[in-house]
């Protein structure tokens, strides 16, 4: 629709108050990013976390305040749909110079569909699609904040200039061996290259700022060297002496994809264009979806919005149903999915078995609880939508009577935008990514090995190393969880997935509980002879009770299971180990969790098990 003048003062006013809005939220954003540097140069770890968790809640809160002040001030919802069209094309023309243009189309979304009924959701009225374009944005100032820097060493000067890269980030902490360190880096990454030749546009590009997690700081860049193109991370940590060092060298895209994985916590950067970091980054791994690039820089609305284009893209070039997602139903959550689309949809049910004590509320509290938290690679990153609407000719009829049966009060069925249509509308869902749940995986493998089969002995050696690597990934993610103060309640197979990298992951939170709430227990010895022949327990269970011994019958049911696992995670089964890491981190410790493997590392550090013996 075109209009015929843009002569709205008021709409001017109005775009402007959004542009300040906008503008305020980033400056915020990017302050609190720029403070990790200073919190991991001080080991404030307890602080790092805090910053993660309270930047998540940044954006909401600048929504809210900016919508107020336009009804405050302009009486936003009254106003003629002819003033909010010119609104945005006066607020498109305060982007042409901008260094956040993508992220302030989506802020500008945020705030008008808190304004506008939902028949306005189109592009007249909000970016349905972008309108202006990231590509080549320059810094304000490319002498002093360039998105990377490139370092372009000769075959005598490649140590020197590594050297130089990483001063060049400007830590204010000693490096414990500063010269031994880069040795370490430039036999790695000299190894990785074909002979050792170095051809003429030999160069290292690393992002300007480190990418701060947990308690570690991580260089990002490539090395380009002929038609090789090579990414690379270097870890920087701290070591027992409170000094730094470079732990490992990262290198190929797989290995930097788990590093960005969708179950790790966001990185704190320091960015002046988020769009030229994500250029780069997925110049590094081009099969990650940009959507996913934005989360892990913590830009999670600007990530949502991508991804629900890519997903409205999906359903315009597919024609496949959404269904009841496969494997075991849940007790408190429906899922389904689209099988050409990789993720899971997830709706609260509206009622739920007698032996779960919780509600919508409740439920919703632990998934914020495990957004805002160190997912430390164990816990899958969700997406929280409202009022989605789906085309109710794509639901398969079973699908549409579950949600009917256990969820009604999250559905609606409508020709909503009047144009004969017929739509299925959600009222709330989380979305994540799709995996193969832990015990189907296990049970492809026992097929395999179940007698008369008469499966070949090569089928037989994986089943059988399916079977190990799947019950040692489920009994590290459940240390990694607990290193990070979480008890994931319900410890079914079913409630894990497994990642294209072969990596366990958690999914199920409606029981999770922080370690340090939970009352960690002995099973009471029976007082008589009636009490050990009971099929009850004699003793008293208080809600937060836990009684590690008791994990055993539910989750080694299966020889073949409990064999692995007691040899690797028996521990698991074992009160202490899991009063002994509650007792550290009420202490205060915050544990190490590596997301990337132990031999990885140039020259092993105490681990913390380690640590904690030794005192």
């Amino acid at each position: 629709m075109l209009l015929q003048k843009l002569d709205s003062p008021l709409a001017g006013d109005i775009a402007r108050a959004m542009i300040d809005g906008f503008n305020r939220h980033y400056q915020l954003f990017r302050t609190e990013s720029a403070r990790a540097r200073h919190r991991f140069e001080t080991s404030d770890w307890h602080g790092q976390q805090r910053g993660q968790r309270e930047r998540i809640e940044f954006y909401d809160l600048r929504v809210r305040e900016c919508s107020r002040r336009l009804e405050r001030e302009f009486k936003a919802a009254e106003q003629p749909m002819e003033v909010w069209q010119q609104v945005k094309l006066l607020y498109i023309g305060m982007l042409v110079d901008h260094r956040q243009p993508e992220l302030a189309e989506t802020f500008f979304n945020s705030v008008t569909t808190k304004i506008l009924h939902r028949s306005y959701f189109q592009n007249d009225f909000i970016f349905v699609r972008p309108a202006i374009s990231t590509e080549y944005i320059e810094p304000e100032d490319p002498a002093r904040g360039a998105t990377y820097r490139a370092y372009y060493p000769r075959r005598d000067t490649i140590l020197a200039e590594i050297r130089r890269m990483v001063r060049d980030f400007g830590l204010r902490v000693d490096f414990d061996d500063f010269e031994r360190d880069t040795l370490f880096v430039h036999e790695a990454l000299m190894g990785l290259f074909d002979h050792g030749h170095l051809r003429a546009n030999f160069q290292i590009q690393v992002l300007s700022s480190l990418f701060y997690r947990n308690k570690g700081a991580y260089v990002v860049g490539k090395v380009i060297n002929g038609f090789q193109e090579l990414p690379f991370a270097l870890p920087i940590l701290h070591a027992p002496s409170g000094k730094l060092v470079i732990d490992a060298l990262l290198d190929g895209e797989d290995e930097l994809l788990i590093l960005f994985s969708f179950a790790r916590a966001y990185f704190m950067v320091d960015m002046e264009i988020p769009s030229a970091y994500v250029q780069f980054l997925r110049s590094l791994m081009p099969r990650k979806p940009r959507a996913e690039f934005y989360n892990a820089l913590g830009l999670a609305k600007q990530g949502k919005t991508l991804f629900y284009r890519d997903f409205l893209s999906h359903l315009r070039h597919s024609t496949d149903r959404f269904r009841i997602a496969p494997g075991i139903k849940g007790m408190v959550m429906l899922v389904f999915d689209l099988p050409s689309f990789p993720f899971v949809f997830k709706v609260i049910k509206d009622f739920y078995p007698s032996q779960k004590d919780t509600s919508r509320e409740q439920i919703r509290g632990k998934y914020l609880l495990v957004k805002q938290h160190d997912r430390v690679g164990r816990m899958a990153d969700t997406l929280e939508f409202s009022e989605v609407a789906f085309p109710f000719d794509r639901f398969e009829p079973e699908l549409v009577a579950e949600l009917q049966k256990f969820a009604p009060s999250q559905l609606e069925i409508s020709d909503r935008d009047g144009d004969g249509q017929t739509e299925l509308i959600l009222k709330h869902l989380y979305i994540e990514r799709r995996m193969i749940p832990l015990n189907i995986y296990l049970q492809e493998a026992f097929d395999v090995l179940r007698p008369g089969i008469g499966a070949p002995d090569g089928a037989l050696r994986r089943a059988q190393a399916q079977i190990e690597h799947a019950v040692v990934e489920y009994g590290n993610a459940i240390k990694d969880l607990v290193a990070a103060n979480i008890f994931p309640g319900d410890m079914l197979w079913k409630n894990f997935g497994i990642t294209r990298h072969g990596k366990v992951v958690f999914y199920d939170y409606d029981e999770i509980e922080y370690i340090t709430d939970c009352n960690f227990r002995r099973v009471p010895a029976p007082r008589n002879e009636e009490d050990e022949m009971s099929g009850e327990i004699w003793y008293s269970v208080g809600p937060k009770d836990v009684f590690p011994e008791t994990f055993g019958p539910f989750l080694l049911g299966n020889p073949r299971v409990r064999e692995v696992f007691m040899q690797h995670h028996a521990d698991l089964l074992d009160v202490v180990f899991w009063q002994s890491h509650q007792a550290r981190i009420r202490e205060g410790h915050v544990y190490d969790v590596f997301p990337y493997e132990q031999h990885k590392r140039f020259r092993p550090l105490p681990t913390d098990a380690q640590l904690a013996a030794s005192i």
